[in-house]
């Protein structure tokens, strides 16, 4: 198995890239990761290879997501058998593979939300980045240039997400406040909401936006009942932010992530870096001065030693 994080397929929004930087700011080993805007649950996955928690909840509002991530984990021969009989079928329907794409999304908005034909949109649609409209209908397009996941790729990658979390997922699909009611000290909280930016244009990439007063109201009861967490939270290309901070009252250190050259930026010639913020709860805080406090110690004693 290679040392990258592996991923079903590509996903835009994915923090997998992030990952190590993400899980730096993380205990070495804890009870349960929680995600509940898990998309893709690439920081479950990440989390679950390099071994640092016993139990993992999955959760998103969008269902048939959830169902892809179900099946990739617990019955992956299932997914990529039926995926691989949707994907094939591209190259021989009579219209070509384009007008393939389109029935098999004019199918899964007539209510065939299964999880073969939602992983082929994902993995057929421009850039992996799935978009809805108001009327709650997957409406992004194909991407004319590519064919998707292969079959044979999409196997290698779900065999090894499932051999990692298989057994040791809970998978929920519902509004993030009630999953995080359930949390307790133990766990760590990982979100990634719906940036500021795009959840409310008439394309939008998520499935439903939340609403930032609902959010900042979230994240004070975790304060309250001592939940650590980690929120991943819009960032700034070159001079340009996205999105406001969250409050200064919630007490949370914002750390800023390097997430390396904006692919639009270079397009346009001016190869300007951009950089996602993750901000971490007091506990977490407290954690990382210990740590540091641990590593001081351990220099000084070395030291000491040395003279």
């Amino acid at each position: 198995m290679s040392g990258l994080v592996p991923h079903i397929v590509q996903y835009q929004g994915s923090k997998r890239i992030l990952a190590p930087q993400i899980l730096s700011h993380m205990p070495f080993f804890f009870e349960r990761l929680i995600e509940p805007f898990a998309g893709m649950a690439a920081i479950t996955i990440a989390t679950a290879k390099k071994g640092r928690a016993k139990e993992y909840i999955i959760n998103d509002i969008n269902g048939p997501l959830v169902e892809v991530l179900r099946y990739a984990i617990e019955n992956p021969s299932e997914l990529v058998k039926c995926y691989s009989e949707v994907w094939n079928e591209q190259f021989s329907y009579e219209g070509g593979s384009v007008e393939h794409y389109y029935k098999i999304r004019d199918e899964f908005n007539k209510g065939n939300q299964s999880p073969a034909n939602m992983l082929y949109l994902i993995a057929r649609c421009v850039k992996g980045s799935v978009r809805y409209g108001n009327n709650g209908q997957f409406n992004q397009s194909p991407d004319k240039r590519r064919n998707g996941t292969s079959p044979k790729t999409l196997k290698a990658n779900v065999d090894e997400i499932s051999y990692y979390l298989k057994g040791r997922v809970k998978f929920l699909s519902m509004d993030y406040r009630e999953v995080l009611e359930n949390a307790q000290h133990g766990d760590i909280v990982y979100m990634d909401p719906p940036y500021q930016g795009v959840s409310y244009v008439r394309d939008s990439r998520y499935y439903s936006a939340i609403d930032f007063n609902d959010f900042v109201e979230t994240i004070e009861r975790l304060n309250r009942r001592g939940i650590d967490f980690l929120i991943s939270y819009d960032g700034k290309c070159g001079d340009k932010q996205y999105g406001k901070d969250l409050p200064k009252e919630l007490g949370l250190k914002k750390v800023m992530l390097n997430a390396g050259l904006s692919s639009q930026s270079i397009l346009l010639g001016k190869r300007e870096g951009t950089y996602e913020a993750l901000y971490l709860s007091k506990g977490l805080q407290q954690y990382a001065n210990d740590l540091e406090s641990k590593k001081e110690e351990q220099y000084s004693l070395f030291d000491s030693a040395a003279v």
